[in-house]
């Protein structure tokens, strides 16, 4: 795609997160008509969002940020698939680039947890800027956030961290998931196995969706 056209496509996203009245379908439709090559960097121009900040430090087991591909959360939205009556949880939010796509391409509330307290700030200034309200970010470290993870039913994780720290944010799934049926939505990641998780699809070699499999209490 050419500059001028990259440009025309980016003007498009942003002429339609820009009306009063979001529709969901036309965001995803003007999202998938942009070549492949040249969605990340369309998304990017179309939400305002400039080069990456440095890093802060970050505790043990955390990884530094990096964006998601788009193509990656394109074929989250679809497999999860994440619809506008879910909670979608980007868990290692970053700036808000993925919590805010996919609000914008299913409707969906969307909150972001993120460990470094400028990215927070900045995810929250992103929000506000481009007026979602229904998109909100908490600081802190996800495994401790547990109030904040309650509400989820799509839960995203994009290399946020490994280890220990995995380990103690699995668990504090496993509670929710004997309330209700839950998905986890993990790119680049394989999880550890648990008995209340099943590998329900694998759309690419880096995308695999998860479902609960524990019996919801009534």
């Amino acid at each position: 795609m050419s500059r001028f056209r990259e440009g025309q496509g980016a003007a498009r996203l942003r002429a339609l997160i820009d009306r009063p009245r979001r529709e969901p379908p036309q965001f995803r439709a003007a999202l998938v008509r942009v070549p492949p090559s040249a969605r990340d960097a369309c998304v990017d121009r179309a939400l305002g969002l400039g080069e990456l900040p440095a890093d802060g430090p970050l505790p043990s087991g955390c990884v530094p940020y990096l964006p998601c591909p788009v193509d990656a959360l394109l074929r989250v939205v679809e497999h999860a698939p994440v619809r506008a009556a879910d909670v979608f949880v980007d868990v290692g939010s970053g700036l808000g680039r993925a919590a805010a796509l996919v609000h914008l391409l299913t409707g969906a509330r969307a909150i972001g947890l993120e460990v470094q307290p400028s990215f927070v700030a900045a995810a929250r200034a992103l929000a506000a800027r481009l007026r979602l309200p229904d998109l909100s970010f908490v600081e802190g470290d996800a495994p401790e956030l547990a109030p904040a993870l309650a509400g989820g039913s799509v839960f995203f994780l994009y290399c946020p961290f490994s280890g220990d720290r995995l380990e103690r944010f699995l668990a504090c799934l496993e509670p929710i998931a004997r309330t209700r049926r839950i998905s986890i939505c993990s790119v680049d990641l394989p999880l550890p196995p648990r008995d209340w998780l099943t590998l329900a699809s694998a759309p690419s070699p880096a995308v695999a969706i998860y479902r609960s499999t524990l019996a919801v209490k009534a």
